[in-house]
């Protein structure tokens, strides 16, 4: 998997500013409206607009004729720093939808449904309390949901559990490619194109843990993209650089030092693994990261360097989906309404990749059929999409 997005830049990451807001009113069976900064009175179709001041000394003012429904806030930030604002449930502080980076003198839009219940905004300046407004009731109908918020405290168990997993894994990478090196050393060639493929699958499930492994990510399972020499180029090293000599006539002798190259650096990262700490506010992100990526990179075969193995590598990835939702699931089990979709989505993608597979081959996805590279293109794509939607709820907030 090759990471597409540095740290906090992808798509996922982007939802969180606005996506909860998304999720929320999708789930609702409300069509999401546009985001744009809007003021009271200035639409001319549509749901109602109510203009919201959002301060430290006015959170949430502005907002005194309550209705049910489909509406929009249109957020004014009057204070002098970027804020961040929830609107949530008084009591459980359970959200119904947020904004983030507000700048100061600028609007935002917040597209929400509000039925009979209680609701407040909740107003998070940058370094500085959160500021609760005043309670708002709603005397009828049928709201949006409503998701607990995530805190970093609520992840920290999860990534350490996922952290322990990857130690394990990373030590079945070694070993794998240990025989691969040994193939490569005695001159079995044949032997080495067999050992590749479960060495490289074994390294690619660990994907959320990509980012924690720092420059060695490059040195290991980097592509030559970027590299004057392409190909040929001394810093083309890992598991790409073998599979293209392995598929392109390169004898046993000139893969021999990529081949130690590569079990060097994969044991260094072994044995420095119990010292790395993973961020456990990313946790969510990378779970939708890691099929983001697949899509962009496998199901297109921008990584294939002779193997035709990008939908084994898919079908690796979406293992390595299901390690993080796995750790994450105590948490989403009650803040997603679409856990079961999810898990259903995920079944039929592994069905469709598994599909693929002719004892120790894999189609190329330059020879899938064109019904058939679209479907796949579908099913993972859909993933993808569900997946921001486990990325943003598992986006840690501030409570206090």
């Amino acid at each position: 998997m090759q990471v597409a997005c540095p740290p906090g830049a992808g798509p996922a990451r982007r939802w969180a500013a606005a996506g909860l807001v998304a999720l929320l009113v999708l789930a609702a069976g409300v069509v999401a409206l546009a985001r744009t900064p809007h003021t009271a009175g200035t639409a001319a179709q549509g749901p109602p607009h109510t203009t919201v001041e959002v301060s430290q000394s006015h959170c949430g003012r502005g907002w005194d004729a309550p209705v049910p429904g489909v509406q929009v806030f249109d957020l004014h930030n009057t204070s002098d720093r970027a804020a961040e604002v929830y609107l949530e449930a008084p009591g459980s502080h359970a959200v119904y939808g947020e904004v983030e980076g507000i700048g100061p003198g600028t609007t935002r839009s917040l597209t929400v449904r509000l039925g009979r219940g209680a609701y407040a905004f909740r107003c998070v300046p940058e370094d500085a309390d959160a500021v609760t407004g005043p309670t708002v009731r709603v005397g009828r109908g049928r709201g949006g949901p409503a998701a607990a918020p995530v805190t970093e405290h609520d992840l920290i168990p999860p990534a350490i559990d996922y952290q322990k997993w990857v130690a394990g894994g990373l030590a079945d990478t070694v070993r794998l490619t240990g025989r691969l090196r040994d193939a490569v050393d005695r001159g079995d060639l044949a032997a080495a194109r067999t050992a590749w493929l479960p060495a490289h699958l074994r390294y690619e499930r660990l994907g959320a843990a990509y980012d924690a492994f720092g420059d060695a990510d490059a040195r290991i399972n980097g592509t030559d993209a970027g590299l004057p020499g392409g190909v040929h180029d001394p810093a083309f090293t890992g598991f790409h650089r073998i599979e293209y000599g392995l598929w392109h006539g390169e004898s046993a002798h000139a893969l021999r030092t990529p081949a130690a190259a590569l079990v060097k650096a994969l044991t260094a990262l072994r044995d420095d693994w119990s010292q790395a700490r993973m961020d456990p506010a990313q946790l969510g992100l990378r779970a939708h990261e890691i099929l983001e990526n697949t899509v962009q990179f496998e199901l297109t075969g921008r990584t294939d360097y002779g193997s035709g193995s990008n939908l084994a590598t898919a079908r690796a990835n979406l293992d390595g989906t299901r390690a993080v939702l796995s750790r994450l699931r105590p948490l989403l089990a009650a803040r997603y309404p679409g856990l079961r979709d999810l898990d259903r989505e995920m079944d039929r993608a592994q069905s469709l990749l598994d599909g693929f597979r002719h004892g120790d081959r894999w189609t190329a996805p330059a020879r899938l059929s064109r019904g058939l590279r679209e479907k796949t293109d579908a099913v993972l794509g859909d993933l993808v999409e569900r997946l921001a939607s486990v990325a943003t709820l598992c986006d840690p907030r501030r409570t206090a």
